[in-house]
């Protein structure tokens, strides 16, 4: 008698064989090279991948309301360079919101640009008005204290200001760095791809301090693929 895939349960793979891939998936393998050393096809593993991220986007939700020490930040993804277009507007880029708890997690929010209109929404329905929230100078934060948030702290990058005192956003630059080095690897990615690879990333870097085999093992015994 086969013995049940408990991490996977409409599998017809062993759970000694699931494990092992798992194991590879979080030391970062390539499909390819995953299907190479289990012996499973391309498309059995580019099929678990895939359920494996859309199980680590699930488990990014944003809490309710974030509090304490938070930094906010937007990043852009896509081409580096457009031609005739620059900054901000460039075109051919994904824009990311990003919000970092100190101490705590990243979440993140592919949105449509940086106006203060729409990161003021994401803001008063993530971040508590209690917290010490800390930007950087850009324009899309301007207002935040004439709506409740009167200890927002910002730094001025664009006058070569980086720290000042507590006030910094260190961490979600921290996290844009490790994202933007692993995403690399895949040269250009479609928008609903890029959304899992992107919480994939999320997932990874709230996950550092630990081994990322055992959460994920602990993420599917609670609920298999």
């Amino acid at each position: 008698m086969q013995q049940v895939n408990r991490y996977y349960k409409s599998a017809k793979i062993s759970e000694v064989k699931f494990r092992y891939l798992l194991r590879l998936f979080a030391l970062d393998l390539t499909a390819s090279d995953t299907a190479r050393l289990t012996g499973l096809s391309i498309r059995s593993v580019n099929t678990i991948y895939l359920r494996l991220r859309r199980r680590m986007q699930a488990a990014c939700r944003v809490p309710v309301e974030l509090a304490g020490a938070v930094e906010l930040d937007e990043c852009y993804f896509g081409p580096r360079r457009v031609r005739g277009k620059r900054g901000r507007g460039a075109g051919g880029k994904t824009v990311v919101f990003g919000l970092f708890k100190r101490g705590g997690q990243v979440y993140t929010e592919i949105v449509p640009n940086c106006q203060k209109k729409t990161l003021q929404a994401i803001i008063r329905g993530k971040v508590d008005v209690s917290a010490m929230v800390n930007t950087d100078g850009w324009r899309g934060y301007d207002g935040l204290v004439d709506v409740g948030y009167d200890r927002q702290f910002r730094v001025h990058h664009g006058q070569d200001e980086f720290v000042q005192g507590a006030a910094h956003i260190n961490g979600i630059e921290s996290f844009w760095g490790f994202a933007k080095a692993r995403l690399q690897q895949f040269r250009g990615l479609h928008q609903e791809l890029f959304l899992l690879h992107l919480k994939e990333c999320a997932f990874r870097f709230n996950h550092r301090p630990q081994d990322l085999y055992k959460s994920l093992l602990k993420l599917l015994r609670q609920q298999p693929l």
